[in-house]
């Protein structure tokens, strides 16, 4: 409760700086989790704030430190914010149609890069999408705990990527991912709007983790 307490005091802070009206998405959970996994969210709606270079250090730092099988780190990242307009603007052409109505309201946009093989054997490595994405999550919940916003797409261009970056063999364009501070949904397309003020969901805890075999789950 003092948890919740807090948080709805800190969103209605945001809130208030921001100066919009904006529908709570903190996680409706079942048990008592983390303050920063229960108000981190997906946003379309994003400020022209720009986020300060040195934040921006710091959350890839937080990116450097996920785990990764053999400690090989399989994730590379391509950064552009508005303040260099030319190089967001370049990064934008990687976005499909879709995306691209929205996310070039964030002012930082992130292409995640995923290194195929090992570096040491050359074996290709099966679990590079995982570590990459554990490395999008560590930047993601320290992106949160700075007040900021991550939302992650898979609808990019890939093949724009490479042609736009020389991006070589051995490396795949995966996400983007638009990073900044919340804005107001109103000024987002008009088929968006619904989409933000939707409900959160999850399946139940039951739904996803059990014990004994497929055929035959039983309840943790």
């Amino acid at each position: 409760m003092y948890v919740k307490k807090c948080f709805n005091i800190k969103l209605n802070i945001i809130m208030a700086m921001n100066e919009i009206d904006l529908v709570e998405k903190a996680a409706d959970t079942d048990y008592d989790i983390h303050e920063l996994l229960q108000q981190r969210w997906s946003p379309r709606a994003f400020s022209d704030k720009p986020v300060d270079r040195e934040l921006i250090r710091q959350l890839f730092d937080a990116a450097r430190w996920a785990p990764s099988s053999y400690n090989e780190q399989p994730w590379r990242f391509i950064v552009a914010t508005k303040d260099r307009p030319e190089e967001f603007e370049r990064l934008s052409k990687v976005l499909n149609d879709h995306n691209r109505k929205w996310a070039t309201g964030a002012p930082m946009l992130v292409l995640t890069v995923k290194k195929d093989h090992f570096e040491d054997d050359g074996r290709p490595n099966k679990v590079a999408k995982h570590d990459l994405g554990q490395a999008v999550s560590y930047l993601t919940f320290e992106a949160t705990r700075h007040d900021l916003f991550v939302h992650q797409m898979a609808g990019i261009l890939p093949r724009k990527a490479r042609e736009l970056y020389n991006i070589p063999e051995g490396f795949t364009p995966l996400t983007m991912i638009a990073v900044g501070y919340i804005g107001d949904m109103e000024q987002l397309p008009e088929d968006f709007r619904e989409k933000e003020k939707a409900k959160r969901t999850r399946c139940s805890v039951d739904e996803i983790a059990f014990r004994g075999s497929w055929d035959d789950p039983k309840q943790l």
